[in-house]
């Protein structure tokens, strides 16, 4: 494990921590170690160190934080997974980031400076591990890319793996299908607001507006189009009874309230924050055929038997989205986004993502751009992806994950992936017997718009 002195600071820091259980003095330590503190940068952190440590430091990064909102630090991704890897001997470090919203650049230093300090403080670990979940998986792979000499391999889970100028582009598209049919003569921004006030209120028109077309049958189909823009499955949510393969107004219905949430969180508020950072806008959708898009959708089935019981058009509908006036990206906010958080697929060292396959805030297509991005750096066979039978968004189970970790750290030992659904099934029961793994084996439809520094068309864009 090659690793960078720590730094003075932090180790002044490491002293002055104030320990939840006992502080060690770096001698044979004889009981639990728990740490909480400051890092020069104001984000807080958290390490717990068992007694019996197994040399093995895993360092979380936590999922996206709305601007405003707690920020704890956070070191595994539930206390039952926290609990489980205590006893297991592992120790656990995570930071809270400087700052809440799009913070990739206070995100990928705290996490490096959080490490630095467990190292001052508790010395070299044998193995050193980065994971995450969503928002964080992205923090994770960056750490991955850029600093691969700090970890010897990581983990992403329900990753936004696509990076940030494919999320935005794909965030961008359903609310232009939703604007363009539902509210044509409206006046909404979708891009470019003043503050998170004005984004609001974008957020409110355009959801009134979904809202009434809800209450119809033509509405009905026009944003299950939206929907499958965003690739939102029918059944997203633990919540929701799965409904039949053909039942398409019961998916219809589920993804309506999936995309409700967008209006509600990402597609405005989120986005303002990312733009207030870029400095304009990072995304656009100039030139994009929305035909040639949905025809490549797994949802294209139910949209067009959707739009068959409406008695609307489609092809009309699909012809209004090619001929909208389109968003053009700022070019600095382009660039801004582009050397902050857009992956290059460079991986170093082993990474295994996993994600739910009924995912509707990070779809499971995200893993294709990933998948992409690697296979053309030449990183692939370091990257192996498994999937998870179930809805909603980083839903798995203690089982599930630990499984995964294991998996990672079997490949780190022998040189071999063995991620196939039943090995990870049998990793899962074995660590959680009360709950049945349910590992499946999977192929993403490929993401609708891929942007990663592995392919020269992209980046010229």
């Amino acid at each position: 494990m090659r690793t960078r002195p720590a730094l003075t600071a932090l180790a002044l820091l490491a002293v002055a921590a104030v320990p939840a259980r006992a502080a060690t003095d770096g001698g044979p330590r004889l009981q639990d170690t728990s740490l909480e503190g400051r890092l020069p940068s104001g984000a807080a952190y958290l390490m717990d160190v068992p007694a019996a440590w197994n040399g093995t430091v895993l360092l979380y990064s936590h999922g996206y934080r709305p601007a405003g909102s707690p920020n704890p630090a956070q070191n595994a991704p539930s206390p039952q997974t926290r609990a489980a890897l205590l006893a297991d001997g592992y120790a656990l470090i995570g930071s809270s980031y400087a700052t809440t919203g799009w913070a990739i650049t206070d995100a990928v230093p705290d996490q490096l400076a959080t490490l630095d300090l467990f190292t001052e403080r508790f010395g070299t670990a044998r193995r050193t591990l980065a994971w995450g979940t969503s928002y964080g998986g992205l923090v994770t792979t960056t750490l991955a890319e850029r600093h691969a000499d700090r970890f010897d391999g990581t983990l992403s889970m329900c990753g936004l793996v696509q990076g940030g100028i494919a999320n935005w582009n794909s965030t961008l598209d359903p609310v232009f299908a939703l604007k363009t049919l539902l509210a044509p003569d409206s006046d909404i921004p979708l891009t470019g607001f003043a503050g998170q006030e004005a984004a609001q209120r974008a957020a409110s028109a355009l959801t009134t507006k979904v809202e009434a077309a809800q209450q119809t049958p033509a509405g009905r189909a026009r944003i299950a189009l939206a929907a499958a823009l965003h690739g939102i499955p029918g059944h997203n949510d633990p919540a929701q009874p799965e409904p039949g393969p053909t039942d398409w107004q019961a998916r219809q219905a589920n993804q309506y309230q999936a995309l409700s949430g967008l209006l509600r969180m990402p597609a405005f508020g989120w986005r303002q924050e990312a733009e207030s950072r870029a400095g304009g806008n990072p995304s656009w959708n100039t030139g994009v055929d929305y035909t040639a898009m949905l025809r490549r959708s797994p949802l294209f089935k139910e949209v067009t038997e959707l739009y068959k019981e409406a008695g609307v058009p489609l092809r009309a509908d699909l012809a209004a989205l090619n001929r909208a006036p389109r968003v053009a990206a700022d070019p600095s906010a382009l660039r801004w986004m582009r050397g902050t958080s857009v992956l290059t697929g460079r991986l170093r060292d082993p990474q295994l993502n996993i994600h739910t396959t009924g995912d509707a805030l990070i779809p499971v297509q995200s893993e294709s751009a990933h998948r992409r991005a690697a296979t053309a750096a030449g990183s692939g066979g370091l990257l192996a992806q498994a999937y998870v039978d179930g809805p909603g968004h980083c839903t798995f189970t203690t089982g599930e994950t630990l499984a995964a970790l294991h998996t990672l750290e079997h490949r780190l030992a022998t040189g071999r992936w063995t991620a196939d659904p039943a090995t990870l099934n049998s990793r899962a029961s074995a660590a959680d017997p009360s709950t049945a793994p349910r590992y499946t084996s999977h192929r993403p439809a490929p993401y609708p718009r891929p942007y990663d520094l592995a392919h020269p068309g992209d980046v010229r864009r």
